[in-house]
């Protein structure tokens, strides 16, 4: 299921889309937004796979909104005009759909970018289903797969290693944590917290959530929330 939002500052193309999207089964529409600078903020803190994006907005157009997004989700431009649609595709848009559309033109975009994603989250399962690391707990060494750790938390002299089916006691400090998670994938938040980048699902100033965990962010950590930002929506 794609998670989608909509941005056109007309109310009737929003019931457009909103429209088409109800008939496709792949595509879920989050909300609506009239106002693109609302959008934005919703984007910092939902996990969002696809943008249906008018161009001609007031403010600012629908090709300078999407160059202000750092590592933006898959977008769909829904435009009356024709003449900007060399400029999308070299900023990677999966599709640009003149209006007024049809609803197997819809659809055939849909289709693209439902593909784009299936073959992305296909590569991050090849990249990291064999990647695990060893971690002492008692007198055992378990081996954890990096793609189920969630994140880890200090407890005193020990860590928790917090992952999908399972919750690990290890005698080790943060540093030597840090040292065995890959950098690239794993983000050191507070001085009790390192997170799994990929896992984030909610981030403002002070936090980020894993699932419907609350993990502060530590003082001197801020400059951490860039690095997940861009791990997060990385192609």
């Amino acid at each position: 299921m794609l998670k989608a939002i909509a941005i056109d500052d007309e109310p009737i193309a929003l019931e457009v889309v909103k429209s088409l999207s109800g008939k496709v089964p792949f595509i879920e529409l989050k909300a609506c937004f009239t106002n693109a600078f609302e959008a934005l903020t919703y984007l910092q803190r939902e996990k969002i796979d696809l943008v249906f994006l008018d161009i001609k907005m007031p403010d600012i157009t629908g090709i300078e909104w999407l160059k202000s997004v750092p590592q933006p989700p898959m977008v769909i431009f829904t435009t009356a005009y024709s003449e900007h649609a060399v400029e999308s595709f070299e900023l990677d848009a999966v599709d640009y759909l003149l209006k007024p559309f049809s609803l197997a033109r819809f659809l055939k975009a849909a289709n693209k970018a439902n593909e784009l994603a299936r073959l992305k989250n296909r590569a991050e399962a090849e990249d990291t289903k064999d990647e695990s690391v060893f971690i002492k707990s008692g007198y055992e060494q378990v081996r954890i797969l990096l793609n189920e750790l969630l994140y880890v938390q200090s407890a005193g002299n020990y860590l928790h290693f917090i992952c999908t089916g399972q919750k690990l006691l290890a005698r080790l400090t943060m540093n030597e944590a840090e040292s065995l998670l890959p950098a690239s994938k794993f983000t050191r938040v507070h001085r009790s917290y390192i997170i799994a980048n990929k896992r984030v699902t909610r981030i403002d100033k002070n936090s980020v959530w894993i699932e419907q965990t609350t993990i502060p962010i530590g003082a001197g950590y801020s400059a951490a929330l860039e690095r997940i930002t861009k791990d997060k929506y990385k192609v």
